[in-house]
């Protein structure tokens, strides 16, 4: 004898398997990355929670700026499963790792001052890098207010003549001339420690109590006061990513075509070169040498192009 079986009818099917798929879809909420603390992420959702986020397996190169989709593993916990694709990413890298910091911004604002002394080949290192990455830079000479800037503003001229903007800046004393920069931009803030970058997002979101350090007068160094990228609001249309103080940037990740382009006073001499192979070391006629010779190009920045065409592993040709 058979026996009877209870068989569901096919729309009961489909209607449990789309409660099934709306649940999951109802799990995966989307959200911005906003902050960074090595192998843990805080994003920000939709509706305006802040998380503690993981990502799947051993990958933890989100990013300050990331747009994900999050599974919700608590009420204020989940796990990053999608990454959309990015419009831009500043990173800097080694022989051995790359270091993401920050995505999907607009303008990369290096952070000098006029004390601690900051370092002129980090600046070119950070310049090159927002350069390659297709990303407006800005150069802010912080704490104007606590030495003469004369000499800094000598130094810097360089680089104004190169085309690129630089703002004299007294953080503690007025953040104005700054804010005409970052409106309706997605902005990261990099530079070595000591230069003042959290100062500057004390000043310009007080409530945000980022927390600053003294500087070192002796070793005349900054100390490290942010150890993790945070992502700011400063109002609708205007973003601000607050990078870990800089001691290095390296550039392995550049080849050295990538590295001649990102040099921009070279782009009118490029291909004018008697050998289609140039490297603009010791060749003869060398459209860039010749233009160092006739100081059309600083000798400098040719210095600081050799020298990395060096350490990214290239040989010297």
């Amino acid at each position: 004898m058979l026996r009877a079986t209870s068989i569901k009818p096919i729309t009961t099917l489909k209607s449990s398997l789309l409660a099934n798929r709306t649940s999951q879809d109802q799990a995966l909420q989307e959200g911005q990355v906003v902050a960074s603390y090595g192998k843990r992420y805080g994003v920000e959702l939709k509706d305006g929670r802040q998380i503690s986020c993981v990502t799947r397996g051993k990958k933890n190169d989100l990013a300050c700026g990331d747009q994900v989709t999050v599974k919700m593993t608590d009420t204020f916990e989940g796990v990053v499963e999608n990454l959309y694709p990015r419009t831009s990413l500043l990173f800097r890298s080694n022989a051995y790792k790359t270091k993401t910091l920050a995505s999907n911004v607009t303008q990369v604002i290096i952070v000098l001052a006029t004390t601690p002394s900051f370092y002129e080949a980090l600046l070119n290192r950070c310049l090159i890098a927002a350069e390659a990455a297709g990303i407006k830079p800005l150069i802010v000479l912080n704490k104007c207010d606590l030495a003469d800037n004369s000499e800094a503003m000598k130094l810097l001229k360089v680089y104004q003549d190169l085309g690129y903007q630089v703002q004299p800046l007294s953080a503690k004393q007025d953040i104005t001339p700054l804010k005409k920069w970052l409106n309706k931009q997605t902005s990261v803030l990099v530079g070595q420690s000591g230069m003042g970058k959290s100062t500057i997002v004390n000043a310009l979101l007080p409530e945000s109590a980022v927390r600053t350090q003294e500087v070192s007068e002796v070793l005349d160094s900054g100390k490290h006061t942010t150890t993790a990228a945070h992502l700011y609001h400063l109002d609708a249309s205007s973003d601000l990513i607050d990078s870990p103080g800089l001691q290095e940037f390296g550039l392995n990740h550049l080849t050295i075509e990538q590295l001649e382009h990102a040099f921009i006073e070279f782009r009118p001499y490029l291909g004018k070169c008697r050998f289609n192979n140039c490297k603009h070391i010791h060749e003869p006629d060398c459209a860039i040498i010749g233009a160092v010779d006739n100081e059309k190009i600083s000798r400098v920045r040719l210095t600081y192009y050799k020298g990395l065409t060096q350490e990214i592993g290239r040989p010297d040709y």
